[in-house]
């Protein structure tokens, strides 16, 4: 039995738990800051990852985040902390945080402009609402005059947030046709998204970017027919690719449902995505997702079977044509 069971298996009142964030503020303070605590009682104690919390939990819990970045806290230096603090108590410890430590990743999202008003609604902008945070950054742009699905000023925009000392910079373009690849030519790592609804398998031989993607994704997965259109398009990218010798089911194609909490095909995609970042950039990432909630493609769970999509409907017209 771990610490923390232990502990609330012989606990027969509320717990007593206190936080603090290791290298608040330098190591040597922090490390006396949580004995000080320790021996006022503590039953549990929680060390926040400094930069891990959102700004959302306040300001206090954010200038102690900066304390520690400035003291020089680090990971290893975290992990040490927490050596010295086990080699002098055997209180349980949990280590808090949110975001991948020490990278920073901005994201942004080109919408098209309307070329009868040239408006833009930046709709990326309204679903994503709730980014906060010092880890991550997100903008959204139109595309205006650009008369491709990137806007004109993209390569300023990546400039400006690599020069904030961002370390990953995602670049989501508007929707984009079968000769569109102008992100190609901006881009170290191309995701492609489509759907199975691309039409008869020759579509495929059309559509650009197939000979671009490093990674291509089939969304909308629990529609009828993408199991063949996965494989079609498996079969389409090892033939422009020409990655003959790798095996269907390992080519970096994955049947995503984005609209699923916690999916399997969605998390494939992230280590997938982690993993090619790393071979083609050398940009590490670490992926803590565990490998039995990780695959290829999402297991496909329908409350009602596709062919029987309409039973109802079948139901009331079998009365109806009764009672006639």
């Amino acid at each position: 039995m771990n610490r923390i069971n232990s502990l609330f298996s012989k606990l027969h009142r509320p717990a007593l738990i206190g936080y603090l964030v290791a290298g608040d503020p330098d190591k040597e303070e922090s490390l006396r800051l949580i004995e000080t605590a320790i021996e006022s009682g503590l039953d549990l104690l929680e060390i926040g990852i400094p930069h891990s919390d959102p700004i959302a939990d306040g300001p206090v819990i954010t200038e102690a985040h900066g304390r520690a970045l400035s003291s020089g806290m680090t990971l290893d230096g975290l992990f040490s902390l927490v050596c010295d603090l086990r080699s002098r108590s055997d209180i349980p410890v949990v280590l808090m945080t949110y975001f991948n430590p020490g990278k920073k990743v901005a994201v942004l999202s080109a919408d098209p402009s309307k070329r009868r008003t040239g408006g833009a609604l930046l709709g990326d902008r309204i679903r994503m609402n709730y980014v906060y945070g010092g880890g991550v950054y997100m903008r959204s742009l139109a595309t205006r005059g650009s008369k491709t699905e990137v806007p004109e000023v993209i390569q300023d925009a990546i400039a400006v947030v690599k020069a904030a000392g961002y370390d990953l910079v995602l670049v989501e373009t508007a929707g984009i046709g079968q000769g569109d690849t102008a992100i190609v030519d901006i881009s170290d790592v191309c995701l492609y998204v489509m759907t199975s609804e691309y039409g008869a398998p020759t579509q495929l031989e059309k559509i650009d970017m197939l000979d671009y993607a490093d990674i291509v994704v089939l969304n909308k997965y629990d529609k009828k027919g993408s199991e063949d259109a996965l494989r079609e398009v498996r079969r389409q990218l090892r033939r422009t690719h020409e990655k003959f010798d790798v095996p269907m089911e390992k080519m970096p194609v994955y049947g995503t449902i984005a609209a699923r909490y916690n999916d399997e095909g969605v998390n494939g995609l992230y280590a997938g995505l982690l993993e090619c970042i790393d071979n083609k950039c050398g940009q590490k990432f670490v992926c803590n997702i565990p490998e039995d909630r990780a695959s290829h493609t999402s297991a496909v769970r329908h409350i009602i079977p596709p062919d029987r999509i309409r039973y109802l409907g079948e139901i009331a017209e079998a009365v109806r044509d009764y009672k006639k």
